[in-house]
């Protein structure tokens, strides 16, 4: 699996025009499945995440993980982060997930999200989606269960 985390100050994510989800400060997830990916992904990678201490404290140090400021998530499905452009100009999507257990994987990630989080808000799996954010520092990080 793979994500990129940014932290906002707010987000949402709007389809055919109606905000279908938004959260105030706390962090936009993109998400990403690939082939092969399983539940123990979608656990690693919210482990690492939940964890992570990329919000600043009282003295503008990034020490302060996402339960110690009240953050909410928002999550949104995101196939292109498995683009392969290593031959031609038009990607390769043939990394990704199968719909359908790209899909599984997604929702399981938000269960695991939502046992920790008060507000969570998420898009619609496979839909045309606009997403607005104020990134906040800007501060994005790109995690890969591969790599963690």
């Amino acid at each position: 699996m793979r994500a990129v985390v940014q932290r906002v100050l707010n987000a949402g994510v709007t389809v055919d025009g109606e905000c279908v989800g938004k959260i105030g400060r706390g962090y936009l997830v993109l998400l990403g499945v690939g082939h092969g990916d399983t539940r123990a992904e979608a656990d690693k990678l919210w482990g690492k995440l939940r964890g992570l201490r990329i919000n600043e404290d009282e003295n503008g140090k990034t020490n302060l993980a996402l339960a110690d400021v009240d953050g909410e998530v928002l999550v949104v499905s995101q196939f292109t982060l498995f683009a392969d452009c290593r031959h031609g100009r038009r990607p390769s999507f043939t990394d990704a997930g199968a719909p359908d257990v790209a899909n599984e994987l997604y929702e399981y990630f938000l269960t695991l999200v939502r046992q920790d989080v008060e507000h969570v808000a998420h898009g619609i799996f496979g839909a045309d989606m606009k997403v607005d954010l104020v990134n906040d520092g800007p501060f994005t990080i790109v995690l890969d269960t591969d790599s963690l």
